[in-house]
């Protein structure tokens, strides 16, 4: 990698943890736990490392300090706190160690103990050398300076830390078996990460080897470790946050398609029960996405409850008919293919997908709110003309309920996204159609 390639990379990928960092931090306030607490501060480790390793912060550090090597010492230490870090992260993610608390504690404490005892030699080793001579590249300490004793021993421990750590964290996630796939997916690319760091151990272990006898051969090998140090840090930021954004996404996804169900029963029926009409179609919160997706769903919960008075069991027994008479409809023309593939004739034509039980019922509540929508809607325009002012009068007699009221709230995010696609969909059309047909029918003959 050279050192313009270098400044590149290392400093997009400090930007790239940096804004984890901050992100994690703000999930942080709201939720103080261990786990997300180490998990930041490894974001903000390893931010302030790939700063300081890019040839760029490496110099500059070097030359605010007067030894223009300086940089590698908190650079590798800062490397050594990230895995560590991480190896202690996956111990507290381990359900097996969780059930014997005292376990967990004794490794944990070994781990920790380790990994402070070896950036104290590292400190002592790296202060006792002899480090005037200036490196003809930054990513080339290693091998500049194979030859000092004091050095050789401040690599040894850097880098037999860094692969134990790193095997011991990819030991350790491929034992983990969470029980979430998304969980399981980032603890597997968490995984890949630490054997891309190891790569880095082994490129540089031998070109040091190598150099601290005077040969220089293995040295492109070495750099080229920096290389595999990169992949590992981007894999494992993916790893930690990848399940987020993934789940941060979908909420996205989600807001946006509970925005037409949310226009048919808030601001259909009344702005007043949105938490701020402005911010539902705001960007400002696009951050906060937990917050408006929680926020909208409690908003529709609330106008369908406001619906209720108008809500007539027509439009679902009708989506129910309708369903009814298309599958008898496939039947026939199923019948009737067979028929004409037994007298040889070939007809092609895909059966029509038949509706699960849940979107079914999804089909019958929207249908039965965009009835109750235009209903209200017509009993105010009627309030309107004989110069009524306030809520309409709904209409007498028992209220009809919707169909999937008694769904668990943990399962009405779904429920409502199916409400919500259902809106527009020909089946629901065609039940409105007959419920208009029905209606009309039912006042020419009142009026006889």
């Amino acid at each position: 990698m050279s050192e313009s390639t270098s400044n590149v990379v290392y400093l997009a990928i400090a930007v790239l943890d940096f804004v984890i960092a901050g992100w994690k931090c703000l999930a942080l306030l709201r939720d103080r736990t261990p786990t997300l607490f180490l998990i930041t501060v490894n974001f903000v480790a390893s931010g302030l490392v790939f700063a300081m390793a890019a040839p760029a912060g490496y110099r500059m550090l070097g030359e605010l300090t007067g030894v223009p090597s300086f940089a590698t010492l908190p650079v590798y230490i800062g490397i050594l706190s990230c895995f560590s870090l991480l190896h202690v992260l996956t111990m507290l993610w381990d359900p097996r160690l969780r059930e014997r608390p005292a376990v967990l504690r004794r490794r944990v404490t070994l781990w920790s103990a380790a990994y402070l005892a070896a950036p104290a030699v590292m400190v002592v080793t790296f202060c006792s050398a002899d480090l005037s001579g200036p490196t003809d590249h930054p990513l080339t300490f290693n091998t500049d300076f194979a030859g000092e004793p004091p050095v050789q021993v401040f690599l040894a421990v850097f880098l037999a830390t860094l692969a134990c750590g790193t095997l011991s964290t990819y030991r350790q996630c491929r034992k983990l078996k969470p029980a979430d796939p998304r969980f399981q997916r980032a603890l597997r690319s968490f995984g890949t990460a630490m054997l891309f760091v190891f790569g880095y151990v082994v490129c540089s272990a031998p070109a040091i080897v190598l150099a601290a006898f005077g040969n220089h051969a293995l040295d492109t090998v070495g750099v080229l470790g920096s290389t595999f140090g990169s992949i590992g840090a981007l894999i494992t930021s993916y790893g930690l946050s990848g399940a987020a954004v993934g789940a941060w996404l979908r909420e996205r996804r989600d807001i946006k398609a509970l925005q037409p169900l949310w226009d048919l029963v808030v601001e259909g029926v009344d702005e007043d029960l949105a938490f701020s009409v402005d911010s539902a179609r705001s960007r400002r919160l696009a951050w906060n996405v937990g917050f408006n997706l929680h926020r909208r769903v409690i908003e529709i919960l609330d106008g369908m409850r406001a619906l209720r008075p108008w809500v007539s069991p027509l439009p679902a027994a009708a989506v129910h008919a309708a369903q009814e008479q298309q599958e008898r409809q496939e039947r026939q023309e199923h019948q009737e293919r067979q028929e004409h593939q037994e007298r040889g004739a070939s007809r092609c034509r895909a059966d029509a997908r038949r509706l699960s039980e849940q979107e079914l019922q999804a089909a019958a509540t929207a249908a039965a709110l965009r009835d109750a929508v235009q209903r209200l809607q017509a009993a105010r325009r009627a309030a309107a003309e004989q110069g009524y002012s306030g809520h309409p009068q709904p209409p007498e007699g028992p209220q009809a309920g919707l169909p999937g009221e008694d769904t668990p709230a943990s399962d009405e995010r779904q429920r409502l996204l199916r409400v919500a696609q259902a809106l527009t969909a020909p089946l629901v059309a065609t039940a409105l159609e007959a419920v208009r047909v029905q209606r009309s029918a039912t006042e020419a003959a009142e009026r006889q």
